[in-house]
Formats: C-alpha cells, sequence, structure tokens
C-alpha cells in the first residue's frame, strides 16, 4: 500500500484528469433512474460492455418496476442469460421491481439507506445510483479504483470503505462529483491490473506505485 499523497499533489492529479475528460461519463447504459438501478445490479461481477449488450432491447421492454414485473422473472431471464449469475440476479431484479412498485410509487428513492435496502443493491450500487443520477459526490469504489487508491497513494486503504471514506477526505471537494468515475476510467484502461501502462500514464510523475512498468 502506498502512502497517503498530500493535498497539493492530490490536486494536481485531478487537475489533470479534469483537463484530459472534463465531464466523465459512467458506461452503463440507461434511460431513467429505474435502468441504472437494474444496470448496477446486474453489472456486479460482469463487464459494462456485457450488461450493455444484454439490457438494450430489455430496457425497451422494462423501464420501470411495473413493466419488469410484467416481463416477469422467465422472461427477464431470456433477456439477461448472457450476464455471469443471471438466474440470482433475475429474482433480485424481480424482488426489488415490486418493492419499488408497491411501497415507492414505481419511483427510485434517492436516499442511500432506502437504495441499499432493496435486494441485489448494495453500497456500490446505491453510491453508483446517487452519484449518477442524482449528482450526489457519493464514491462507488470498485475493484479499479481500490487498486488505483492503493498504488498511486490517492486513496489507500485496506478494504473498500477505507478507500471510499480516503477519497472523500482527501479528493478536493470541487472534484468530488466525479472523483470516482475518473479513477474507474483511469484503472480500466491506464492502470490496469496486471501490466499497468504507466508509459502513458497521465499521473505518472506524481503516482506512489513503485512497480512502474516502462
Amino acid at each position: 500500500m502506498a502512502r497517503q499523497l498530500d493535498y497539493h499533489t492530490i490536486r494536481e492529479i485531478f487537475a489533470r484528469f479534469h483537463g484530459a475528460e472534463p465531464e466523465p461519463k459512467g458506461e452503463l447504459e440507461h434511460v431513467n433512474a429505474y435502468t441504472l438501478v437494474v444496470a448496477v445490479a446486474l453489472s456486479a461481477q460482469a463487464t459494462d460492455a456485457g450488461v450493455n449488450k444484454a439490457t438494450r432491447a430489455l430496457f425497451q421492454v422494462a423501464d420501470t418496476p411495473e413493466k419488469m414485473l410484467a416481463l416477469g422473472e422467465e422472461g427477464l431471464t431470456e433477456h439477461i442469460k448472457t450476464i455471469g449469475l443471471y438466474r440470482n440476479k433475475a429474482k433480485n431484479v424481480i424482488k426489488l421491481s415490486r418493492i419499488l412498485a408497491e411501497d415507492y410509487g414505481g419511483t427510485v428513492p434517492n436516499s442511500r439507506a432506502a437504495l441499499e435496502s432493496l435486494p441485489g443493491v448494495g453500497r456500490k450500487t446505491a453510491n453508483v445510483v446517487l452519484n449518477m443520477w442524482w449528482r450526489h459526490p457519493a464514491q462507488a469504489v470498485d475493484t479499479h479504483i481500490f487498486r488505483v487508491g492503493n498504488r498511486s497513494g490517492i486513496a489507500p486503504g485496506k478494504d473498500v470503505a477505507a478507500v471510499e471514506r480516503a477519497i472523500e477526505d482527501h479528493v478536493p471537494a470541487d472534484y468530488q462529483l466525479h472523483a470516482h468515475h475518473w479513477l474507474i476510467l483511469h484503472g480500466r484502461y491506464t492502470c490496469v491490473a496486471r501490466k499497468p501502462k504507466c508509459r502513458a500514464c497521465l499521473i505518472r510523475d506524481l503516482c506512489q506505485f513503485e512497480d512502474k512498468t516502462e
């Protein structure tokens, strides 16, 4: 684990991220808050590209909790069977759709506690929805962010909760909204797991990672 970088270094890192991509976007396709919840729930242990491929047709026929319930578990399963753990995910999507339809009038709640109470929705999923749909400065820590945070020293921590806290505590407030997107994209395309592309890295000179590739 790298040591925690100082405030000025972190500000410079995010200034560079911002300069390269001022408005980073999540890569999961969705048409409203409900389809975002479903897409993020389906993305656990799956790629965004794989989820998008499955949900394009699904969201054309089921873009509300009521329509998803009408489609039913078997109908949903047919749409998402290319996604890992699809049977369990189908059960959870139907359950959360029923709760949203019966308890929330078909509207997705905008509180973390309410979102986390939905089947198949954990803290990471809730944070993604809060950030992408309601533009809350919530930090959804996935494997990419965990890796980048620890390698670079931007947000070191022994677990995802510690990394989330480190981002909240150390990333300047004006960069909080997009912080997790910048870190995810950096981890997905540059600071990759097995052989990071250090030569092409925007923050190579500021990063604490000792085993940089040439």
